[in-house]
């Protein structure tokens, strides 16, 4: 591809690639929600969101044998795993969402393949780092993303009983993270793109995703149509979720962050 198509074109093309790649275990999830939503039967032994649980877990297992994923994504998911579903029960029990079916393989109502949702976006990330090679650079010090991360994950939680203070949740990662640049490799060249901007990015791509949950009757939003568009403000939710997420992989990563500037590789 490089050498009949222009280095640009060819560059474009295998960024869209790698970024596939990197989305493995989000996308075949995605792909099985969707098929459960078109084939499955209300009147077979298994439920629908058993069946994805099941089908979850044995991609895990399967995709850490295979050594397509590796431990340490492993150690993320199950950090997201465990994160995703707290946040969950407390959000159902709020009403902020529903899952309209019902399985045995559950936790106050919050089906447990929904922690894989969550644990999809830690897989990306960790992935992503290492398909492309990433650094982050000047990074800040660390210990301003754990306070940014519990704040953003502390809000979703009491802005149902105090202030919402997601606007200056927003402002705070500009601010912080306003001169890291993220350094990745598409071949030898080295590119990169402010962190805050990836991050809208990759919230936007979420955003498209919960659309397809949505619409495959998978979970409501509260006031919502299962044909209706998820309120853009869902999208802030992922912008602010994903610093969470990151802080999350980089618990694991903490090699990828650079507290100066970063030269790339000749």
């Amino acid at each position: 591809m490089r050498a009949k198509l222009p280095h640009r074109l060819s560059e474009f093309i295998m960024f869209g690639l790698k970024q596939a790649w990197a989305c493995l275990f989000g996308a075949i999830l995605l792909i099985a929600i969707i098929l459960s939503a078109i084939f499955w039967q209300d009147d077979w032994a298994l439920s629908r969101y058993d069946a994805l649980f099941i089908f979850a877990l044995a991609m895990q297992i399967f995709l850490l044998v295979s050594k397509l994923e590796s431990k340490n994504e492993a150690k993320v998911i199950f950090l997201f795993h465990i994160t995703g579903t707290v946040m969950e029960v407390f959000k159902l029990h709020m009403g902020s969402w529903d899952y309209p079916d019902q399985g045995f393989f559950e936790i106050a109502g919050v089906p447990l393949f929904s922690g894989f949702m969550y644990a999809s976006v830690g897989s990306y990330i960790a992935r992503v780092i290492r398909v492309f090679d990433m650094k982050f650079a000047p990074y800040p010090p660390f210990w301003m993303s754990v306070v940014l991360a519990s704040a953003i994950y502390g809000n979703f939680f009491w802005h149902h009983f105090w202030v919402d203070i997601r606007i200056a949740l927003f402002v705070a990662t500009v601010v912080i993270f306003a001169r890291t640049k993220i350094w990745f490799y598409i071949g030898p060249r080295a590119y990169w793109m402010p962190m805050p901007l990836a991050a809208f990015f990759a919230a936007f791509f979420l955003w498209l995703a919960e659309n397809i949950g949505t619409v495959t009757g998978t979970w409501i939003y509260a006031g919502q149509s299962q044909f209706e568009l998820v309120r853009l403000g869902k999208l802030g939710s992922w912008y602010l979720l994903l610093y969470i997420s990151f802080l999350l992989v980089t618990l694991v990563y903490r090699q990828v962050l650079l507290p100066s500037t970063y030269t790339p590789k000749r």
